[in-house]
């Protein structure tokens, strides 16, 4: 049986035979008679007007064509997401009307902690405009997953508990004793007088010396607080802001002594001044002069210290003083930004400052809020420098940060409680790709932790990085439609923010103007008055209290180490060279004065062991020690 012809085959043989053909099949064929000269020329004279038209009709049809439109990825397809709409408005009529009419919902609106809607259900329908873009992949622009393809895969993060109380030797001890028990970082908690750049021995010392950190006023103090600690086999981490340029030249001596040049000594000094406007609160001089110092330290570092992060921009105190998620994430990357704007006047590359730029962030108990803080987060920060600033460098872009479960969320009542709170909120961080954690311990709402205490809390995240699997996935939440919603929402509002605050001027504007503070204000308020009222329940403060607390072992310090230290300080200033330190200060003072870089002079004043109060003086000499009206 013959098969059967394709349509070209039909055509081809239904075709009129050639001349060839024609002879072969018996036919005569007779040849065209040779044209005259008319009739050529005529013949060419369509022809070209035949081709005139044509040529003019593809130039109109050329036109009326619609432009070809760059092709736009969605991550799912639109008439999926069409049915699925169509589907959850039908379910929402249907099946969830009937089930609220019959058992209404517990509250009329759900909200994150923000204020941000929860929608009935999030489906790939509400996904229909997401580009795969915007999420990437870990390790690549914009960093939304991750900023390391392999994340936890590769490396943990570092396990650094805060430490810091009494004397440096307690401090020392309490060091080692977490070392030992698996912290993989240090981090240096310093107290009240000198975070506000007073020595132990003044009079606005008196019952603050080594209450809340460990006690510092000289090099002396630096050299016994590490003292066994090989500094080029540790990252540190210190939380220091208004005084922090003495700390880091302390720290930089205490390294030369031991024969580890600045170059090799790795971790990160808190030093940023505007969250201290904003939130904290704990300052020497003005915004513009302690700007001015940060970014002195920012330009040594970044020239001197490539293993150094000069600046942790923080939110977390930011977080703790009453600010939503939103609000800490804006506000905390308008600080950033502002530390960058500030380097690129001074002429130095962005791309040498941005990847020495860390961030640090709370972590509260609105899990998956919080989880999408740190994504959009990561987001905000490479477009910003990548396209307002012009960075190259995919460093500069990435987003690296430190976190701490939320001081603020824990609670005198129950405080066994403040375990659980510490762990979902670690966990929180975890999945939101952080580089480092810190877990609050269970009586830190009463004192500085005992050792008990913050064992327990390291624990914890030892737990999570060896027992829950999180190690072993990268950005797990991806992809959720809820989580992919919330950073969406998040980064939308808090680039509001920031665009209210560069209308403005700038951060330091804002800051002066008081805009960020009189924000947070609001939002405490708010959030204090859903607590008394009953709107916002916390477990065993507002909600399942118990008649009586059991008692818990608490850290005392004793008004000896006051004693102690004011000793050891009396005795430094004795056997110095007097005339040294009057010299290295007089540089000090010259150097704020003029436009040198303040880091140098400094190191000097510090090694010929000037205290930290004396170096702060020098500040407030210059500049005028800073007050804040109020904002309301």
């Amino acid at each position: 049986m013959p098969s059967p012809r394709t349509p070209t085959e039909s055509k081809r043989l239904s075709a009129p035979r050639s001349n060839q053909s024609a002879k072969k099949a018996g036919r005569s064929t007779s040849k065209p008679t040779k044209a005259s000269k008319p009739a050529k020329a005529a013949k060419k004279a369509v022809k070209a007007a035949t081709k005139a038209v044509k040529a003019v009709a593809k130039k109109a049809t050329k036109a009326a064509a619609p432009k070809k439109k760059n092709v736009v990825l969605r991550t799912y397809d639109a008439a999926t997401a069409k049915v699925v709409g169509k589907t959850t408005e039908k379910w929402a009529k249907s099946e969830l009307a009937a089930v609220t009419q019959k058992m209404p919902l517990r509250r009329k609106t759900f909200v994150t902690d923000s204020g941000i809607p929860i929608p009935d259900v999030v489906t790939l329908a509400d996904r229909k405009t997401e580009s795969p873009d915007a999420i990437g992949l870990p390790g690549q622009f914009p960093f939304t997953r991750g900023p390391q393809p392999t994340m936890y895969r590769g490396r943990l993060w570092t396990m650094r508990q805060f430490a810091g109380f009494g004397t440096p030797e307690d401090t020392n001890k309490r060091f080692k004793y977490l070392i030992s028990h698996g912290m993989t970082g240090l981090s240096t908690a310093f107290d009240m007088p000198a975070l506000m750049g007073y020595d132990c021995d003044h009079s606005m010392s008196r019952g603050e010396v080594g209450k809340e950190g460990v006690s510092v006023s000289s090099l002396a103090d630096f050299e016994v607080l590490f003292d066994g600690i090989q500094l080029d086999k540790v990252t540190t981490s210190m939380t220091i802001n208004a005084s922090a340029i003495v700390a880091l030249c302390m720290y930089i001596a205490v390294g030369e002594k031991q024969g580890v040049p600045m170059a090799k000594l790795a971790g990160t000094i808190q030093n940023d001044m505007l969250k201290e406007y904003i939130a904290q609160k704990e300052w020497i001089v003005g915004p513009r002069p302690a700007v001015r110092i940060v970014t002195d330290m920012i330009e040594f570092c970044t020239k001197n210290m490539p293993k150094w992060y000069p600046v942790s921009v923080s939110g977390y105190h930011i977080r703790e003083a009453g600010a939503t998620a939103v609000q800490e994430l804006a506000f905390t990357l308008a600080d950033g930004i502002g530390y960058v704007e500030e380097c690129v006047k001074r002429g130095l590359d962005v791309d040498e400052v941005a990847p020495q730029l860390s961030f640090f962030w709370d972590v509260h108990n609105d899990f998956f809020e919080e989880v999408a803080k740190f994504r959009a987060a990561r987001r905000i920060w490479a477009h910003v420098m990548r396209d307002r600033f012009g960075a190259k460098n995919p460093r500069s872009m990435q987003l690296k940060t430190h976190a701490q479960t939320a001081g603020v969320s824990l609670t005198a009542q129950q405080p066994y409680n403040n375990v659980v709170r510490t762990a979902l909120q670690a966990f929180a961080a975890v999945l939101g790709g952080t580089q480092s954690l810190h877990t609050n311990s269970l009586d830190e709402t009463y004192a500085l932790p005992t050792e008990e205490s913050v064992t327990i809390a390291l624990r914890t995240q030892q737990l999570i990085a060896h027992e829950s699997g999180a190690d072993r996935v990268v950005d797990p939440l991806a992809g959720s439609y809820y989580v992919e919603y919330l950073t969406d929402e998040m980064e939308k509002r808090a680039l509001e923010y920031i665009r209210r605050i560069d209308e403005m001027g700038g951060i330091i504007r804002a800051v002066e103007e008081q805009y960020p503070q009189k924000e947070i204000g609001e939002s405490a308020y708010r959030f204090q008055r859903e607590v008394e009222q009953g709107d916002r329940l916390i477990v065993g403060v507002n909600a399942f209290k118990s008649d009586r607390d059991a008692p818990i072992e608490l850290l005392h310090i004793d008004e000896k180490v006051a004693e102690a230290q004011m000793a050891r300080l009396a005795k430094v200033k004795s056997e110095r060279d007097q005339k040294a330190v009057d010299a290295a200060l007089a540089k000090v003072e010259a150097a704020a004065r003029g436009t040198d870089n303040l880091m140098p002079p400094v190191l000097e004043a510090v090694k010929a062991y000037a205290t930290l109060g004396e170096i702060s003086d020098v500040f407030r000499k210059v500049w005028g020690a800073y007050r804040e009206g109020g904002a309301f």
